[in-house]
Protein backbone atom coordinates (compact mmCIF):
# COMPACT_ATOMS: atom_id res chain seq x y z
CA UNK A 1 0.00 0.00 0.00
CA UNK A 2 2.78 2.51 0.83
CA UNK A 3 4.42 2.04 -2.80
CA UNK A 4 0.81 2.89 -4.70
CA UNK A 5 0.24 6.06 -1.77
CA UNK A 6 3.41 7.56 -2.84
CA UNK A 7 2.19 7.24 -6.39
CA UNK A 8 -1.28 8.94 -5.45
CA UNK A 9 1.19 11.65 -3.57
CA UNK A 10 3.26 12.43 -6.35
CA UNK A 11 0.80 12.69 -9.18
CA UNK A 12 -1.42 14.67 -7.21
CA UNK A 13 1.82 16.60 -6.04
CA UNK A 14 2.67 17.12 -9.83
CA UNK A 15 -0.71 17.96 -10.54
CA UNK A 16 -0.62 20.80 -8.69
CA UNK A 17 2.27 22.31 -9.65
CA UNK A 18 1.52 22.26 -13.21
CA UNK A 19 -1.75 24.26 -12.20
CA UNK A 20 0.53 26.57 -10.66
CA UNK A 21 2.59 27.52 -13.79
CA UNK A 22 2.01 30.93 -15.17
CA UNK A 23 1.25 31.62 -19.15
CA UNK A 24 4.44 33.26 -19.35
CA UNK A 25 7.33 31.02 -17.60
CA UNK A 26 8.55 29.34 -19.62
CA UNK A 27 8.64 25.73 -18.32
CA UNK A 28 7.78 22.50 -20.67
CA UNK A 29 7.33 19.42 -19.02
CA UNK A 30 7.69 16.32 -21.42
CA UNK A 31 6.47 12.46 -20.23
CA UNK A 32 6.61 9.57 -21.95
CA UNK A 33 5.43 5.90 -21.21
CA UNK A 34 4.29 2.95 -22.85
CA UNK A 35 1.25 1.99 -20.66
CA UNK A 36 -1.33 4.84 -21.30
CA UNK A 37 -4.02 2.39 -20.46
CA UNK A 38 -2.83 2.91 -16.80
CA UNK A 39 -2.13 6.61 -16.76
CA UNK A 40 -4.70 8.68 -14.48
CA UNK A 41 -7.34 10.11 -16.53
CA UNK A 42 -6.40 13.68 -14.65
CA UNK A 43 -3.54 13.48 -16.48
CA UNK A 44 -5.00 13.67 -20.11
CA UNK A 45 -7.06 16.68 -19.05
CA UNK A 46 -6.93 19.65 -20.95
CA UNK A 47 -4.65 22.09 -19.44
CA UNK A 48 -2.60 19.05 -18.12
CA UNK A 49 -0.32 17.80 -21.56
CA UNK A 50 -2.44 19.59 -23.79
CA UNK A 51 -0.41 17.67 -27.15
CA UNK A 52 -0.53 13.69 -26.92
CA UNK A 53 2.04 11.81 -29.41
CA UNK A 54 1.17 8.29 -30.02
CA UNK A 55 4.48 6.57 -31.18
CA UNK A 56 3.18 2.85 -32.82
CA UNK A 57 5.77 0.58 -34.40
CA UNK A 58 6.86 1.54 -37.35
CA UNK A 59 5.62 0.28 -40.64
CA UNK A 60 7.81 -0.67 -44.03
CA UNK A 61 9.67 2.06 -44.20
CA UNK A 62 9.92 3.15 -41.15
CA UNK A 63 11.50 -0.06 -40.45
CA UNK A 64 13.94 0.76 -43.32
CA UNK A 65 15.17 4.16 -42.01
CA UNK A 66 15.79 2.63 -38.53
CA UNK A 67 17.80 0.18 -40.28
CA UNK A 68 19.86 2.66 -41.68
CA UNK A 69 20.51 3.98 -38.69
CA UNK A 70 21.90 1.31 -36.31
CA UNK A 71 23.85 -0.05 -39.81
CA UNK A 72 26.35 3.08 -39.76
CA UNK A 73 28.59 1.76 -37.28
CA UNK A 74 28.32 -1.65 -38.87
CA UNK A 75 30.78 -2.46 -42.04
CA UNK A 76 28.42 -4.37 -44.20
CA UNK A 77 28.08 -6.32 -47.46
CA UNK A 78 27.56 -4.22 -50.33
CA UNK A 79 25.02 -6.79 -51.28
CA UNK A 80 22.98 -6.20 -48.54
CA UNK A 81 19.12 -5.43 -49.05
CA UNK A 82 18.10 -3.26 -46.13
CA UNK A 83 14.60 -3.08 -48.04
CA UNK A 84 14.11 -6.84 -47.33
CA UNK A 85 15.84 -6.70 -43.86
CA UNK A 86 12.71 -4.23 -43.33
CA UNK A 87 10.27 -6.92 -45.04
CA UNK A 88 11.44 -9.70 -42.99
CA UNK A 89 10.81 -7.90 -39.23
CA UNK A 90 7.50 -6.66 -39.06
CA UNK A 91 6.03 -5.88 -36.03
CA UNK A 92 9.51 -5.13 -34.40
CA UNK A 93 10.64 -1.99 -32.95
CA UNK A 94 13.50 0.26 -33.04
CA UNK A 95 14.82 -1.51 -29.96
CA UNK A 96 13.90 -4.68 -31.60
CA UNK A 97 16.05 -3.39 -34.87
CA UNK A 98 19.24 -2.48 -32.75
CA UNK A 99 18.67 -5.93 -31.49
CA UNK A 100 18.88 -7.58 -34.64
CA UNK A 101 22.01 -5.66 -36.22
CA UNK A 102 24.20 -6.08 -33.39
CA UNK A 103 23.72 -9.68 -33.21
CA UNK A 104 24.08 -9.81 -36.92
CA UNK A 105 27.66 -8.27 -36.12
CA UNK A 106 28.11 -10.57 -33.53
CA UNK A 107 27.42 -14.04 -35.98
CA UNK A 108 29.48 -12.45 -38.88
CA UNK A 109 32.78 -11.95 -36.27
CA UNK A 110 32.17 -15.22 -35.07
CA UNK A 111 32.32 -16.89 -38.60
CA UNK A 112 35.47 -14.63 -39.32
CA UNK A 113 33.98 -12.39 -41.79
CA UNK A 114 35.08 -8.88 -42.32
CA UNK A 115 31.84 -7.58 -43.27
CA UNK A 116 28.14 -8.39 -41.88
CA UNK A 117 26.40 -10.33 -44.99
CA UNK A 118 22.92 -11.01 -46.06
CA UNK A 119 23.32 -14.47 -44.13
CA UNK A 120 24.15 -13.22 -41.07
CA UNK A 121 20.94 -10.92 -40.68
CA UNK A 122 18.86 -14.01 -41.56
CA UNK A 123 20.28 -16.09 -38.72
CA UNK A 124 19.99 -12.72 -36.04
CA UNK A 125 16.46 -12.33 -37.36
CA UNK A 126 15.93 -16.24 -36.23
CA UNK A 127 17.94 -15.65 -33.18
CA UNK A 128 16.09 -13.04 -31.98
CA UNK A 129 12.24 -14.47 -32.89
CA UNK A 130 12.98 -17.63 -31.81
CA UNK A 131 15.76 -17.98 -29.46
CA UNK A 132 19.31 -19.79 -29.87
CA UNK A 133 19.61 -22.77 -32.05
CA UNK A 134 19.77 -25.59 -30.00
CA UNK A 135 20.94 -28.48 -32.60
CA UNK A 136 22.73 -30.27 -29.34
CA UNK A 137 18.93 -31.19 -27.85
CA UNK A 138 18.33 -34.62 -27.59
CA UNK A 139 15.27 -35.47 -29.18
CA UNK A 140 14.02 -39.10 -29.54
CA UNK A 141 13.34 -40.27 -33.36
CA UNK A 142 9.47 -40.82 -32.12
CA UNK A 143 9.61 -37.05 -31.19
CA UNK A 144 11.65 -35.98 -34.13
CA UNK A 145 8.79 -37.76 -36.00
CA UNK A 146 5.68 -35.69 -34.45
CA UNK A 147 7.37 -32.40 -34.63
CA UNK A 148 7.77 -32.82 -38.36
CA UNK A 149 4.62 -34.39 -39.13
CA UNK A 150 3.49 -31.28 -37.08
CA UNK A 151 5.10 -28.73 -38.83
CA UNK A 152 4.31 -30.29 -42.76
CA UNK A 153 0.63 -29.79 -41.32
CA UNK A 154 0.98 -26.40 -40.83
CA UNK A 155 2.80 -25.48 -44.09
CA UNK A 156 0.42 -27.76 -46.27
CA UNK A 157 -2.25 -25.84 -44.40
CA UNK A 158 -0.58 -22.51 -45.54
CA UNK A 159 0.19 -23.97 -49.16
CA UNK A 160 -3.46 -24.52 -50.15
CA UNK A 161 -5.81 -22.24 -47.99
CA UNK A 162 -6.52 -18.99 -49.98
CA UNK A 163 -6.25 -16.71 -47.41
CA UNK A 164 -3.61 -18.68 -44.85
CA UNK A 165 -0.05 -17.11 -45.30
CA UNK A 166 2.14 -18.82 -47.84
CA UNK A 167 5.20 -20.66 -46.45
CA UNK A 168 8.79 -19.33 -46.43
CA UNK A 169 10.94 -21.63 -44.05
CA UNK A 170 10.22 -24.23 -42.22
CA UNK A 171 12.55 -26.08 -39.51
CA UNK A 172 12.47 -29.00 -37.04
CA UNK A 173 16.12 -27.79 -35.67
CA UNK A 174 15.06 -26.88 -31.84
CA UNK A 175 15.28 -23.34 -30.52
CA UNK A 176 15.32 -21.54 -27.38
CA UNK A 177 13.59 -22.83 -24.24
CA UNK A 178 10.59 -24.23 -25.47
CA UNK A 179 10.96 -23.68 -29.45
CA UNK A 180 10.73 -27.89 -30.77
CA UNK A 181 10.32 -26.17 -34.58
CA UNK A 182 9.22 -23.18 -36.54
CA UNK A 183 7.88 -22.27 -39.63
CA UNK A 184 8.35 -18.56 -41.26
CA UNK A 185 5.18 -16.95 -43.26
CA UNK A 186 4.94 -14.40 -45.39
CA UNK A 187 1.79 -12.24 -44.35
CA UNK A 188 0.85 -8.74 -45.90
CA UNK A 189 1.36 -5.80 -43.77
CA UNK A 190 -2.05 -4.48 -43.57
CA UNK A 191 -4.65 -3.28 -40.86
CA UNK A 192 -8.11 -5.08 -41.70
CA UNK A 193 -8.56 -8.38 -41.64
CA UNK A 194 -11.64 -10.36 -42.88
CA UNK A 195 -13.78 -13.04 -41.56
CA UNK A 196 -12.36 -15.57 -44.05
CA UNK A 197 -8.47 -14.64 -43.20
CA UNK A 198 -8.98 -15.11 -40.26
CA UNK A 199 -10.97 -18.25 -40.55
CA UNK A 200 -8.37 -19.49 -42.81
CA UNK A 201 -5.76 -18.56 -39.96
CA UNK A 202 -7.32 -20.37 -37.65
CA UNK A 203 -7.33 -23.45 -39.30
CA UNK A 204 -3.37 -23.14 -40.51
CA UNK A 205 -2.80 -23.17 -36.82
CA UNK A 206 -4.96 -25.84 -36.05
CA UNK A 207 -2.74 -28.04 -38.97
CA UNK A 208 -0.56 -29.18 -36.56
CA UNK A 209 -3.09 -31.00 -33.87
CA UNK A 210 -4.82 -32.03 -36.99
CA UNK A 211 -2.37 -33.91 -38.42
CA UNK A 212 -0.93 -35.64 -35.32
CA UNK A 213 -4.63 -36.86 -35.31
CA UNK A 214 -5.22 -37.93 -38.66
CA UNK A 215 -1.30 -39.72 -38.75
CA UNK A 216 -0.94 -40.92 -35.56
CA UNK A 217 -4.27 -41.33 -34.31
CA UNK A 218 -3.45 -39.53 -31.40
CA UNK A 219 -2.30 -36.18 -30.40
CA UNK A 220 0.68 -34.39 -28.45
CA UNK A 221 1.18 -31.31 -25.96
CA UNK A 222 2.83 -30.10 -28.68
CA UNK A 223 -0.09 -27.62 -29.54
CA UNK A 224 -0.33 -26.41 -26.60
CA UNK A 225 0.46 -22.63 -27.76
CA UNK A 226 -1.35 -23.10 -30.91
CA UNK A 227 -4.59 -24.04 -29.08
CA UNK A 228 -4.12 -20.65 -26.72
CA UNK A 229 -3.48 -19.04 -30.25
CA UNK A 230 -6.81 -19.81 -31.69
CA UNK A 231 -8.91 -19.38 -27.98
CA UNK A 232 -7.70 -16.02 -28.64
CA UNK A 233 -8.67 -14.92 -31.69
CA UNK A 234 -12.28 -16.68 -31.90
CA UNK A 235 -12.87 -15.09 -28.28
CA UNK A 236 -12.00 -11.90 -30.28
CA UNK A 237 -13.69 -12.77 -33.81
CA UNK A 238 -17.10 -13.24 -31.53
CA UNK A 239 -17.01 -10.65 -28.76
CA UNK A 240 -14.50 -7.67 -30.34
CA UNK A 241 -15.18 -7.63 -33.84
CA UNK A 242 -19.03 -8.71 -34.00
CA UNK A 243 -18.01 -11.43 -36.60
CA UNK A 244 -20.83 -13.86 -35.42
CA UNK A 245 -24.46 -13.96 -36.50
CA UNK A 246 -25.45 -15.58 -33.51
CA UNK A 247 -24.35 -12.83 -31.48
CA UNK A 248 -24.53 -10.08 -33.40
CA UNK A 249 -22.88 -6.80 -34.40
CA UNK A 250 -21.90 -6.07 -30.73
CA UNK A 251 -18.35 -5.98 -29.12
CA UNK A 252 -17.45 -6.02 -25.76
CA UNK A 253 -13.79 -4.63 -26.07
CA UNK A 254 -12.97 -1.74 -23.88
CA UNK A 255 -9.59 0.08 -24.89
CA UNK A 256 -9.45 1.60 -21.56
CA UNK A 257 -8.66 -1.25 -19.28
CA UNK A 258 -6.01 -3.46 -18.66
CA UNK A 259 -8.09 -6.76 -19.61
CA UNK A 260 -9.35 -7.47 -23.20
CA UNK A 261 -13.04 -7.04 -22.79
CA UNK A 262 -14.62 -6.03 -19.81
CA UNK A 263 -17.55 -8.51 -18.84
CA UNK A 264 -21.08 -6.13 -19.46
CA UNK A 265 -23.15 -9.16 -20.68
CA UNK A 266 -25.35 -11.76 -18.88
CA UNK A 267 -24.59 -15.07 -17.79
CA UNK A 268 -26.73 -16.54 -20.59
CA UNK A 269 -25.07 -14.16 -22.92
CA UNK A 270 -21.73 -15.30 -21.66
CA UNK A 271 -22.69 -19.21 -22.59
CA UNK A 272 -23.90 -18.27 -25.87
CA UNK A 273 -20.24 -16.63 -26.55
CA UNK A 274 -18.32 -19.91 -24.89
CA UNK A 275 -20.78 -22.29 -27.39
CA UNK A 276 -20.50 -20.31 -30.52
CA UNK A 277 -16.38 -19.68 -30.05
CA UNK A 278 -16.45 -23.85 -29.38
CA UNK A 279 -18.71 -23.86 -32.93
CA UNK A 280 -16.44 -21.95 -34.48
CA UNK A 281 -13.04 -23.55 -33.60
CA UNK A 282 -14.93 -26.81 -33.93
CA UNK A 283 -16.12 -26.06 -37.75
CA UNK A 284 -12.20 -25.11 -38.26
CA UNK A 285 -10.56 -27.99 -36.99
CA UNK A 286 -12.85 -30.48 -39.27
CA UNK A 287 -12.75 -28.26 -42.02
CA UNK A 288 -8.22 -29.14 -41.48
CA UNK A 289 -8.53 -32.55 -41.01
CA UNK A 290 -10.65 -32.35 -44.62
CA UNK A 291 -8.05 -30.63 -46.31
CA UNK A 292 -4.78 -32.28 -44.65
CA UNK A 293 -7.18 -35.94 -45.65
CA UNK A 294 -6.93 -35.01 -49.09
CA UNK A 295 -3.64 -33.35 -49.15
CA UNK A 296 -1.86 -36.39 -46.75
CA UNK A 297 0.88 -37.58 -49.87
CA UNK A 298 2.31 -34.20 -49.45
CA UNK A 299 1.97 -34.26 -45.86
CA UNK A 300 4.10 -37.37 -45.52
CA UNK A 301 6.26 -36.20 -48.83
CA UNK A 302 7.05 -33.00 -46.98
CA UNK A 303 7.74 -34.71 -43.30
CA UNK A 304 10.04 -37.61 -44.74
CA UNK A 305 12.09 -34.63 -46.65
CA UNK A 306 12.49 -32.47 -43.24
CA UNK A 307 13.39 -35.31 -41.77
CA UNK A 308 15.96 -35.63 -43.68
CA UNK A 309 17.00 -32.18 -44.15
CA UNK A 310 15.52 -30.14 -40.71
CA UNK A 311 15.26 -26.97 -42.90
CA UNK A 312 13.12 -26.55 -45.60
CA UNK A 313 12.63 -23.46 -48.00
CA UNK A 314 10.19 -22.15 -50.32
CA UNK A 315 11.63 -23.46 -53.42
CA UNK A 316 12.11 -26.95 -51.72
CA UNK A 317 8.37 -26.96 -51.32
CA UNK A 318 7.55 -25.90 -54.76
CA UNK A 319 10.06 -28.84 -56.11
CA UNK A 320 8.43 -31.16 -53.47
CA UNK A 321 4.71 -30.26 -54.03
CA UNK A 322 4.26 -27.80 -56.77
CA UNK A 323 3.77 -24.29 -56.60
CA UNK A 324 1.07 -22.44 -54.32
CA UNK A 325 -2.24 -22.77 -56.14
CA UNK A 326 -2.59 -18.42 -55.04
CA UNK A 327 -0.93 -15.79 -56.11
CA UNK A 328 1.49 -14.45 -54.33
CA UNK A 329 0.87 -10.79 -51.73
CA UNK A 330 1.92 -8.06 -53.93
CA UNK A 331 4.36 -6.43 -50.97
CA UNK A 332 5.83 -9.66 -48.83
CA UNK A 333 6.26 -9.29 -45.24
CA UNK A 334 7.75 -13.14 -43.29
CA UNK A 335 6.81 -13.46 -39.67
CA UNK A 336 7.60 -16.83 -37.53
CA UNK A 337 5.58 -19.05 -36.22
CA UNK A 338 6.75 -22.17 -34.79
CA UNK A 339 5.08 -25.54 -34.53
CA UNK A 340 1.84 -24.01 -34.96
CA UNK A 341 1.46 -20.29 -36.17
CA UNK A 342 1.20 -17.14 -33.60
CA UNK A 343 -1.94 -15.47 -33.87
CA UNK A 344 -2.94 -12.93 -36.36
CA UNK A 345 -3.47 -9.42 -35.23
CA UNK A 346 -6.77 -9.38 -33.73
CA UNK A 347 -5.61 -12.14 -30.87
CA UNK A 348 -2.84 -9.31 -30.13
CA UNK A 349 -5.60 -7.52 -28.42
CA UNK A 350 -5.10 -9.52 -25.66
CA UNK A 351 -1.37 -10.59 -25.90
CA UNK A 352 0.67 -8.65 -28.08
CA UNK A 353 3.84 -10.05 -29.40
CA UNK A 354 6.43 -8.50 -32.10
CA UNK A 355 6.38 -10.00 -35.00
CA UNK A 356 3.69 -12.82 -34.14
CA UNK A 357 6.23 -15.42 -32.31
CA UNK A 358 4.92 -18.81 -31.54
CA UNK A 359 6.45 -22.36 -30.55
CA UNK A 360 5.39 -25.65 -29.79
CA UNK A 361 6.01 -26.59 -26.16
CA UNK A 362 7.73 -29.09 -25.05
Amino acid sequence: MMSNDERENTLNQLLVEMDGFGTDSGIIILAATNRPDVLDSALLRPGRFDRQISIDKPDLGGREHIFNVHLKPIKTSPNLDIKKLASMTPGFAGADIANVCNEAALIAARKGKNEVEMEDFNDAIDRVIGGLEKKNKIISPEEKEVIAYHEAGHAICGWYLEHANPLVKVTIVPRGVAALGYAQYLPKEQYLYNTEQLEDDICMTLGGRAVEDIVFGKISTGAQNDLQVITRMAYAMVTVYGMNDKVGNISFYDPNTEQAFTKPYSEETAKMIDDEVRLLIDKAYQRTKKLLTDKLPQVKLLAEELLKKEVLYKDDLERLIGKRPYDAHKEHIPTKAGIGVEGVHPSDIINPSPANVTTEQE
